[in-house]
């Protein structure tokens, strides 16, 4: 019986020690997925000249122009004619919505409140960038900041839950311990 069980012990373990490889999440132009540590994601692709300048000739106009920035930002989040880029997308749009853009601000507030690939949502950035839109009268924003409110009032009720059941967890004493002839109070 033991003969027998040896090597099967032996066959399971291989079997999840096969299962357990370690994996990391990756965001490419496929989408985002959880891959193995060794797989390979570069894959170099042609340039081309003319989509390169365009790009340069973008990005030096949206330094100045916030309009251009807001352009960008929504290139690359789209992977229009650029590379799909969340965080450029999200660099761009903040440059535009800082200089008033307001199509940019609720971009950013759709973003933040609902989270963008591989970023959580953070419902009180969410709330600032849809109130500056708000405040100027765009109707969507004023529909959406309700909703950033109410996340941002969940977050904080998970956050004080957190805290609450920390302190019960470690931070009250006992009245009483065991002691070596039984329970004993302090």
């Amino acid at each position: 019986m033991k003969r027998l069980l040896l090597p099967l012990l032996l066959a399971s373990s291989a079997v999840f020690a096969q299962d357990a490889v370690p994996t990391v999440r990756i965001c490419d132009s496929s989408g985002c997925s959880d891959r193995p540590r060794d797989s390979a994601t570069f894959q170099p692709e042609a340039t081309d000249p003319v989509a390169e300048q365009r790009l340069l000739q973008l990005t030096e106009i949206a330094r100045d122009d916030p309009r251009a920035a807001y352009d960008l930002g929504l290139r690359y989040f789209r992977g229009d004619g650029v590379p799909k880029d969340s965080y450029l997308a999200i660099k761009w749009m903040r440059e535009a919505g800082e200089r008033g853009v307001v199509p940019a601000q609720l971009a950013l507030g759709r973003f933040y409140l609902m989270g963008l690939e591989e970023m959580g949502p953070d419902p009180a950035e969410a709330e600032s960038w849809l109130s500056m839109a708000a405040a100027k009268g765009n109707k969507e924003a004023q529909k959406l900041l309700p909703q950033a409110r109410a996340a941002k009032k969940d977050e904080k009720r998970e956050a004080q839950h957190k805290t609450w059941y920390g302190g019960w967890n470690g931070a009250y004493p006992y009245y009483g311990y065991w002691g070596p002839n039984g329970w004993k109070y302090r």
